[in-house]
């Protein structure tokens, strides 16, 4: 049995040399394109804009620029969080409304980007500045999850005043 097993040896370090040259072409096409999302995140006013607000990054901007032609469209900054899927859930019944959970209904892909956002923000929640205070206000009282989706709710928020206002982001303003 331990002869077959060594001459089945170079069969193996053969495979995973191949998988290995595979994933390291994927790592390089992976930065090829990161560097391409950064100088079009760069090139626009509205992606750099939106960086600045905490919790947002180029990928995160660009993402939202290329999913958001126009952000008129939406009538609040609620609907446009609806739109995401970051709004709770009502369940109502006998004149009791309860909200549970998220909807989870929209764009999934920006909606985990807003959560890793607003979780990063909260990791950096000691730092004075008026988004990580609320956020740390919030985690005495609530899971850290939860405060992240509440985060990026308000986050998404932001966006569509900044989307549908043209004004820079501003700290105080949060």
């Amino acid at each position: 049995m331990i002869t077959w097993a060594l001459k089945r040896v170079p069969v193996y370090a053969e495979v995973f040399q191949e998988i290995v040259a595979h994933l390291r072409a994927l790592e390089q096409r992976i930065d090829d394109i990161e560097k391409q999302i950064i100088a079009e995140h760069r090139a626009i006013s509205v992606s750099r804009q939106l960086a600045g607000i905490p919790g947002i990054g180029p990928i995160t901007a660009s993402a939202i620029v290329a999913a958001v032609p126009d952000a008129s469209t939406f009538r609040s900054g609620r609907q446009f969080a609806a739109w995401l899927g970051l709004t709770p859930k009502s369940h109502s019944s006998g004149g009791k409304e309860r909200q549970v959970g998220i909807s989870k209904q929209g764009d999934s892909y920006l909606r985990r980007l807003l959560v890793l956002g607003a979780t990063a923000v909260i990791r950096l929640a000691r730092k004075e500045n008026a988004s990580r205070q609320w956020a740390a206000k919030l985690l005495e009282k609530k899971a850290a999850r939860v405060v992240s989706v509440a985060l990026a709710n308000k986050t998404a928020r932001i966006v569509w005043a900044l989307l549908t206002t043209g004004n820079a982001y501003s700290a105080r303003s949060a």
